[in-house]
């Protein structure tokens, strides 16, 4: 838009032909295909900067990805064993379907409502369902629960700090 009135105002003054070149008409006309056009530069070189900003975004973001799927594929022996061995305390307890599967996303750190959210159930059942796994487990709460799996986990003995 800004390109246009640039371009229109200079095939203006052009068809004008002014006489002279210092009428308010004119100067006002120069300032104004100056200005659009300044306009036009500087919104180029910032919708150009904030383009390579977004195409480092996706850079990051894609690397971030890679790392993490090459966590997964590294790690994905010991989270299969994991699971098995969570699922199997779980069963070991005594949890129903539902209580191990509301257990599992307390695990993962989730809240009760997302957890309502996520498993189409009411935040009050979700509740319950996490006050029968404290109960049956013999553990009080949420930090008690994660303590439970993963208290032993240790960085390989090379990159502990003692």
């Amino acid at each position: 838009m800004l390109a246009l009135i640039g371009i229109g105002g200079t095939v203006d003054l052009a068809l004008d032909k002014p006489s002279n070149w210092f009428s308010v008409h004119v100067v006002y006309e120069v300032v104004m295909i100056a200005a659009s056009l300044t306009g036009v530069v500087v919104l180029w070189r910032r919708w150009r900067r904030a383009e390579r900003a977004a195409a480092s975004w996706r850079d990051a973001v894609e690397a971030h990805r890679a790392e993490r799927d090459a966590w997964r594929a590294s790690a994905q022996t010991a989270l299969d064993g994991l699971g098995r061995a969570i699922d199997e305390r779980f069963r070991g307890w005594a949890l129903t379907p539902s209580e191990r599967e509301v257990a599992l996303l307390l695990l993962k750190g989730e809240s009760h409502k997302r957890i309502a959210r996520l498993t189409d159930r009411s935040e009050r059942t979700v509740r319950q369902h996490a006050v029968a796994v404290y109960d049956k487990s013999g553990l009080h709460g949420r930090a008690e629960l994660a303590a439970f799996f993963l208290q032993d986990l240790m960085l390989p003995p090379d990159e502990r700090r003692d």
